[in-house]
């Protein structure tokens, strides 16, 4: 199994926009931290898919 890269030790702080889906990435080689850019490719990792529940500022995990 593929490990994990940890990205930070820190959460990245973004701005989610409600209703739209976002993809967290779960391997730590995105480039666009704490999303997706496809860089999981050829790993065990997916990326995790969720909708904001509300708009703003959040904290996301890159620690992984």
């Amino acid at each position: 199994m593929t490990k994990s890269i940890i990205a930070d030790n820190k959460p990245a702080t973004v701005e989610l926009e409600k209703d739209k889906e976002y993809y967290y990435c779960t391997c730590g080689r995105s480039s666009n931290q704490p999303f997706c850019d496809g860089s999981h490719k050829g790993t065990d990792f997916t990326p995790q898919a969720f909708t904001a529940a509300k708009s703003g500022e959040a904290w996301l995990c890159t620690c992984k």
